[in-house]
């Protein structure tokens, strides 16, 4: 591809993409305003060059087949050995782009900018960052094309689950461990990375867990493993149907348990966390906590994500969460918040 040098780019660039972070994803932008430079700024970049594979994996309006086609453009244009630039991947994913722009699509729409000031950062972090990113977009190109005949995704097995998860998260965690190991010590950096994966998944997990009905409605994927969905007599076709609404609660019970197991490693991560290079414990100790809220609704009333469409904690849980990260917080008390949190929301 055709790499922009850093004079290519402006102040106004970088700010664009910092409020185009805070449009598209409450969680990452609790977590991009609590870094530093300038590791806030590596984040926010890599955060929204995944978002741009994600927003075309998750649009339900492009068959298969082309979404599979535009992320190995996509990809391409993240190869610094092609020839592809920002630009003709626009070309092509401009017909796609709908009228009537959320958000998201306005980040895709301006992928040839993101791509610009990503490509202006120093080498070191740049370079970190763009093997995860490549493996991220290379992983969700593999699963478009594999379920391209179903028009949608639809996992079949819990290992598949988590093959998913790894690439639309757990190569996020890759991204950000190979960030802020940088200078540690060598046994520092190994308990990161044996975690990061664990730290990923829980998010990931959690998010399929209380997303159900939207993922199923607004982006044509089931993500709930077919094989537990046949043990509660479930088709995958029928995962939303009123009919079905225990045996589907039985199963997000299982994905909420999964995603429970990697609690203790995940909290493993955040205690050997550097705060180096413009990171803080509270950037990430924040969606941690939230996802230990957001479990506990899971368990208490799995049934509301179909219900209601959504299980989520509650925006004063939300604002407490960080109140307790205004100040310098131990990494011991994270255990004590946790504790707390998975008994009863921490603003009561």
């Amino acid at each position: 591809m055709t790499t922009g040098q850093p004079s290519a780019t402006t102040d106004a660039d970088l700010e664009w993409c910092y409020e185009a972070v805070h449009g598209v994803s409450r969680t990452f932008s609790i977590t991009i305003d609590r870094l530093e430079e300038p590791m806030a700024r590596h984040i926010c970049l890599g955060y929204l060059l995944c978002r741009i594979a994600d927003t075309i994996e998750d649009a339900g309006h492009i068959p298969p087949a082309e979404q599979t086609t535009l992320l190995e453009a996509y990809d391409d244009v993240l190869d610094p050995s092609s020839d592809l630039d920002a630009e003709a991947f626009l070309d092509d994913v401009e017909p796609w782009i709908p009228d009537e722009r959320t958000s998201d699509w306005e980040v895709v729409a301006q992928t040839p900018r993101v791509v610009r000031t990503f490509e202006s950062l120093e080498a070191e972090p740049r370079e970190i960052m763009r093997e995860p990113v490549r493996e991220l977009v290379d992983g969700m190109a593999m699963f478009t094309a594999r379920y391209a005949d179903e028009g949608g995704l639809r996992l079949q097995t819990l290992e598949e689950l988590e093959e998913y998860c790894w690439y639309a998260a757990g190569t996020v965690g890759t991204l950000i461990t190979g960030l802020v190991a940088r200078g540690t010590s060598p046994d520092r950096a190994e308990t990161l990375r044996n975690n990061a994966r664990s730290f990923a998944l829980l998010l990931q997990l959690v998010n399929i867990a209380k997303d159900v009905e939207a993922d199923y409605h607004e982006e044509n994927n089931v993500y709930l493993p077919a094989e537990w969905l046949a043990e509660e007599d479930v088709a995958v076709e029928a995962v939303t149907d009123e009919d079905h609404h225990s045996g589907v609660t039985n199963v997000i019970k299982r994905v909420t348990g999964r995603a429970e197991g990697y609690l203790d490693d995940a909290q493993q991560y955040l205690e050997v966390l550097p705060e180096r290079h413009g990171n803080t414990l509270s950037a990430w100790a924040i969606p941690y906590l939230l996802a230990v809220g957001t479990l506990r609704e899971l368990r208490e009333r799995p049934e509301d994500v179909i219900r209601e469409g959504n299980v989520k904690i509650s925006r004063a849980e939300v604002f407490a969460v960080i109140q307790h990260f205004e100040e310098d917080i131990s990494r011991s008390a994270l255990e004590e918040l946790r504790s707390e949190m998975s008994e009863k929301p921490l603003h009561q």
